[in-house]
């Protein structure tokens, strides 16, 4: 009855979908197709099962004794002036990859297995919501089973398990960490989805795939990453099948992000830090940048502005009732009612970090992460960046 229920509310999106063209008008279309995801929620709901516990944070894949030094290196990495970023981005890569070691249990303890913002749905809970962000990437691709697909970014593996049970297609993820790997993994054998998924370790920029090798490909909150977006955009277009497509929701500056404007450069510098990013590219460069790789630009538009999924941008008038008055909040109000959360979590972080229930040197990546939240408030409430900007691609 579950299975018959998803296949539904998965059919009805695809078929929304292919009503859309690129003009964008018809994207709130979309709406009774997402609200009906829904129903999925019922299928992942052990989500969150087996996340750490406080007494289980790690440095991921670093040793123990190494995560004070390695959070330090990492810090010392960005340039201090306005802008800057990744001083020397030929190590981009390797500190993406320390990051993502220094990061995963936090994120999987304090937020879940799917490391990404998502629109909230109007009466509808977290959970939810999540997955219908994540379902909407199932029909964009048109996967069906049998079919291949690519998570390019995959963490521990979140979005490639709803993708991968709403469509029945296989799932291949790649992350440049072993740590998120082997949390995938086992997250995949729990939720019984191994059958539909591998994981494997490597280099988006230089995936260990052969040309024309899947049916779609997509990356959630990922490909910022890059060092370059052609690099990581190239190597998608090469292991693409023609007529495929790509969907990537980018982490991009927005049209009322200024770059004289002090403020605005020091809320996308501090989000550039707290996330491991090299720098931030604009919307518009995104686009430009899969045009360069030879794909057809099909659909760019920013999810938290130009969809009724996610309600007007600068709605924070909730301060907890999320979507009672029938209007959903801005992706960035989860961080905001989570301002107290974040303070009694540092306060437990803090405490295992000082008796050496933790690695020395979590307490750092906690109060990063804290930080970088402030931030992302401020990059929502601004307008100047968005998390969720979507763009589908087609190779011809």
């Amino acid at each position: 009855m579950a299975v018959a229920a998803v296949s539904s509310a998965y059919e009805r999106l695809v078929a929304e979908f292919d009503k859309l063209n690129t003009n964008q008008k018809g994207a709130v279309a979309v709406a009774g197709g997402l609200a009906s995801i829904y129903l999925i929620r019922k299928v992942l709901a052990p989500a969150d099962s087996n996340k750490p516990t406080t007494l289980q944070l790690t440095g991921g894949s670093i040793d123990s004794a190494k995560v004070k030094s390695e959070f330090d290196a990492y810090a010392d990495s960005y340039g201090k002036g306005a802008g800057e970023g990744i001083v020397d981005r030929s190590k981009t890569v390797q500190l993406v990859d320390v990051f993502y070691s220094l990061v995963t249990d936090i994120y999987e303890w304090g937020w879940g297995q799917s490391f990404h913002f998502s629109p909230k749905l109007p009466h509808k809970d977290l959970r939810a919501s999540e997955a219908a962000h994540e379902a909407r990437i199932a029909a964009l691709l048109r996967l069906r089973p049998g079919m291949k697909a690519l998570d390019c970014g995959c963490g521990v593996g979140g979005p490639m398990r709803t993708v991968a049970a709403v469509s029945g297609a296989h799932v291949t993820g790649i992350t440049i960490n072993q740590y998120q790997v082997d949390r995938a993994t086992h997250h995949n054998a729990k939720q019984g989805l191994a059958p539909l998924t591998d994981v494997v370790r490597g280099d988006f920029l230089n995936m260990p795939f052969k040309d024309n090798t899947f049916d779609g490909a997509y990356a959630i909150e990922a490909t910022c990453h890059a060092p370059k977006l052609e690099l990581v955009y190239g190597e998608i277009f090469r292991v693409l099948k023609s007529g495929s497509y790509f969907a990537s929701y980018e982490w991009v500056s927005t049209s009322k992000f200024d770059s004289s404007n002090k403020e605005h450069v020091k809320i996308i510098d501090e989000i550039n830090f707290g996330n491991g990013l090299p720098e931030m590219r604009t919307w518009k460069e995104a686009e430009d940048a899969g045009k360069k790789c030879g794909f057809e630009l099909v659909m760019s538009l920013d999810l938290a502005t130009a969809s009724v999924v996610c309600g007007p941008w600068d709605d924070a008038s909730s301060s907890g009732a999320a979507g009672q008055s029938g209007r959903p909040d801005a992706w960035y109000e989860r961080l905001r009612m989570g301002k107290y959360t974040h303070a009694i979590n540092h306060a437990m972080v803090s405490t295992v970090d000082a008796i050496g229930l933790a690695p020395k040197g979590l307490k750092d990546v906690h109060h990063m992460l804290v930080e970088v939240a402030k931030s992302l408030i401020a990059g929502g409430e601004t307008g100047v960046f968005t998390p969720m900007h979507l763009l589908l691609f087609r190779k011809p």
